[in-house]
């Protein structure tokens, strides 16, 4: 069984960045897809990012595409983080940020929390002045 613990959150003034890391363990990324996802107090979760660990190909959701960078380890031998570099950061993106892990995630479930199976427990980002 896999576990993620997400770290990095924090308050941050509007424009400003935060890069927030999502560690596994009990065993590696290497056949994963992982996503970031972001949820407020009523609100459904919602889609920040996510990347295919094998081929990198990584997704964004329109309202942080060319803010946010989704991003992986390089060493071979741990295999067990994933990063979002999130710039420009607005108040709208106010949110606990959850990463999610699956191995068997299909492009049209990308997007949808219902594709991933091991969640994290959530970092929270407060972007105020």
């Amino acid at each position: 069984q896999m576990q993620l613990v997400e770290s990095g959150g924090g308050l941050v003034q509007p424009g400003g960045s935060l890069r927030l890391s999502c560690v596994a363990s009990g065993r590696t990324f290497s056949r994963s897809t992982i996503g970031w996802f972001r949820q407020v107090p009523g609100k459904e979760r919602e889609f920040v990012a996510a990347i295919r660990w094998s081929s990198r190909h990584t997704y964004y959701a329109d309202s942080v595409k060319g803010r946010f960078t989704i991003s992986r380890d390089n060493d071979q031998n741990t295999r067990n983080t994933v990063y979002l570099q999130m710039n420009s950061l607005k108040p709208d993106d106010t949110a606990v940020y959850y990463c999610a892990e699956d191995t068997n995630v299909i492009l049209s479930n990308i997007r949808n929390p219902a594709g991933y199976d091991n969640w994290g427990q959530g970092t929270q980002v407060t972007v105020s002045a």
